[in-house]
């Protein structure tokens, strides 16, 4: 995913992911996250699975900004977020309980290469609501039947609340924390960042829909019917050889290349 774009085709096995790729894309995407203002000074991740290596993830350094991140500064931990040495280099400090969402994420969903939990601003704001993200534009009807959700419990995240999170997620793309963020997986670090950029961009439009609407007599804004929400998501995903990021991930990388080099280092 770090060159052009490829195309794939429907049912033909992707070339396996090497750990240069996965180092790069991870650190891209704290990266791009910065940018977009999602980061919460040096709290919340983006994980991901280590090609080849049962059981690893790749996690940032706790400490640094999501601007600070590059390939080389990511630390590899177990499932448990204990930092695993390589190479004789000291040992990296990472934030163990924040890693206790991604890897009970990473253990229930082996399917996937990357977890990202956010406090991102919309993403907080959206899960204060009740009802959660509705099919009130593009954006969130890719996203369409695809979310759960996850009541919040506290701060600390215990095995009872572990199990009860996974099994909210279940197969989804993602989860609506409650009173406390967003969460996206996918089977691409690209495809994870490409679903919170659309649930980031879809509570955007709802909730700025939802305050306009106050104001207007009938305070009512448009949401579409089932079936069309439903269509609207079938035709987005397609027969599935195309992933979410499959596109867009090489112009990202040449947005970071000139706003933010550094990250491959």
């Amino acid at each position: 995913m770090t060159g052009d774009s490829p195309a794939y085709e429907a049912g033909r096995a992707r070339p396996e992911r090497t750990e240069t790729q996965v180092r790069t894309d991870l650190a891209a995407a704290y990266r791009l996250a910065a940018l977009n203002g999602w980061d919460d000074t040096v709290y919340t991740h983006l994980s991901a699975c280590v090609p080849g290596e049962p059981g690893r993830y790749f996690i940032n350094e706790f400490g640094l900004g999501f601007d600070e991140v590059c390939a080389s500064n990511l630390v590899k931990v177990d499932e448990r977020g204990r930092v695993v040495a390589a190479g004789g280099r000291p040992a990296r400090p990472v934030n163990p309980t924040g890693f206790t969402i991604h890897g009970a994420v990473h253990r229930a969903r082996p399917d996937v290469e990357c977890v990202i939990h956010l406090h991102a601003p919309w993403g907080v704001a959206l899960s204060m609501l009740p009802g959660g993200l509705q099919p009130t534009s593009q954006w969130a009807m890719r996203l369409h039947g695809r979310l759960g959700t996850h009541g919040y419990e506290g701060l600390a995240l215990g095995a009872d609340e572990e199990r009860r999170l996974v099994a909210n997620l279940g197969t989804l793309d993602g989860l609506v924390l409650q009173n406390h963020g967003t969460l996206t997986v996918g089977r691409t670090v690209a495809e994870a960042y490409m679903l919170m950029h659309l649930l980031e961009r879809a509570a955007q439009a709802q909730l700025r829909a939802m305050a306009a609407a106050a104001a207007l007599p009938q305070r009512a804004f448009i949401v579409a019917p089932e079936a069309v929400a439903s269509l609207t998501h079938r035709q987005w995903v397609g027969d599935g050889s195309e992933w979410d990021g499959d596109v867009e991930w090489p112009a990202l990388l040449r947005r970071l290349d000139r706003l933010s080099p550094g990250y491959r280092d």
